[in-house]
């Protein structure tokens, strides 16, 4: 639900923004401040969940993001509608690890990964149906209609929040420790955990950022029209979402190399071979083929964070980990703009892609290499 609600919203922002008069560079701030919101609050977003309880962090940010969309459909000028949108990043990062930390301690360890894997596509499903349902909507009501469908979907995903049983709850003998100390001391704890595996998931995230860039513009440069483009890329989306549960089974089952080091090749391949396409047919083979490597990569960030992970300051743990994890899906296309500016862009795709191939290396040092259990 939390899922149908970005969708529905995300594809209309930027549309949103110039009806109220912003330019088109201010209208694709707007559009990063989702993404900015989410940045900046995991490490909140982690304290907040660690005070309250996950279920009651979920519910709080469910409402939160209510009131975000309803600033939205009455914002008058851009400088409104962009507060109403940061606050929805704000939203999405607290109800993201709230969720992800509440499964962890829900599902037994020997189903983890298929709990992260089916965790990450559900979410995959709900941003895939929610421009669908946004454009019923939009057929009715407008633009606003959008926001609705994201208002209707919000409203699900607090109510299903609400109902579940709480977890066990984790008290402290001498009180909430200060946050900071706390962050700090699991960063040096587990340095070598984020330095390495944490540095491998931020690269895949980067990829991932820049395949949503790539193929639009790719499409563009072999002179695709916007309908082809699109074709494309719901393409991509669908194969994307097939075969997220078989792959987390293969992690419980195999070990989490046997899902981790297929998906990333397959990802930097297939980067590498989309400076290659000339035509509809090629960029479409291409694109299905980064599909399905990214498709059973859904959810390794996530299960390899919750291994890492101590039983003890989890969600702080992975807040740091969202925060890395996050950066490197920012840091994504901003490399490949400034490559693509200072070389071509081919150079930056192929550049891009490598690092796939570093991150399966990564994956492939530090990793267990069997079943843990």
């Amino acid at each position: 639900m939390f899922g149908v609600g970005e969708g529905a919203m995300l594809p209309v922002l930027a549309l949103s923004a110039r009806d109220l008069g912003a330019s088109s560079a201010g209208a694709g701030l707007i559009v990063a401040m989702v993404s900015i919101g989410s940045l900046l609050s995991n490490i909140p977003a982690a304290m907040l969940a660690t005070r309250f309880g996950e279920r009651r962090a979920m519910v709080g940010a469910a409402l939160f993001a209510l009131l975000a969309l309803a600033i939205c459909l009455m914002a008058r000028n851009p400088w409104m509608f962009g507060l109403g949108v940061f606050m929805v990043g704000l939203a999405s990062a607290v109800f993201l690890l709230a969720r992800q930390t509440f499964l962890i301690e829900a599902v037994p360890l020997h189903m983890r990964a298929r709990a992260m894997s089916t965790l990450g596509g559900t979410m995959r499903v709900g941003m895939f149906a929610g421009p669908f349902a946004a454009a019923a909507f939009i057929q009715w009501l407008g633009l606003s209609g959008a926001y609705w469908v994201a208002i209707i979907a919000m409203m699900g995903a607090g109510a299903i929040s609400l109902l579940v049983p709480d977890l066990e709850t984790r008290k402290l003998t001498n009180g909430t420790p200060a946050p900071r100390p706390a962050m700090l001391g699991l960063m040096r704890t587990h340095a070598h955990s984020f330095l390495t595996l944490g540095v491998a998931a931020a690269l895949i995230s980067a990829i991932r950022a820049c395949r949503q860039i790539v193929i639009p513009l790719w499409a563009d440069h072999i002179g695709l029209d916007a309908t082809s483009t699109a074709l494309i890329y719901g393409l991509m989306g669908a194969v994307d979402m097939l075969l997220f549960y078989p792959a987390g089974k293969i992690m419980d089952t195999r070990g989490r190399l046997w899902v981790t080091l297929p998906s990333t090749v397959i990802m930097a391949l297939s980067f590498l071979a989309i400076p290659l396409t000339t035509g509809f047919a090629s960029l479409l083979t291409v694109s299905m083929v980064l599909g399905l490597g990214n498709g059973i990569g859904s959810g390794i960030i996530m299960t390899i964070g919750a291994d890492c992970s101590p039983s003890e300051g989890r969600t702080p743990f992975l807040g740091i980990w969202r925060l890395i994890t996050d950066t490197g899906g920012g840091s994504g296309p901003l490399v490949l703009s400034a490559l693509t500016a200072a070389f071509s862009l081919a150079s930056g795709v192929a550049v891009i892609g490598s690092m796939g191939f570093v991150a399966s290396y990564m994956f492939w040092r530090w990793l267990p290499h069997r079943a843990s259990a």
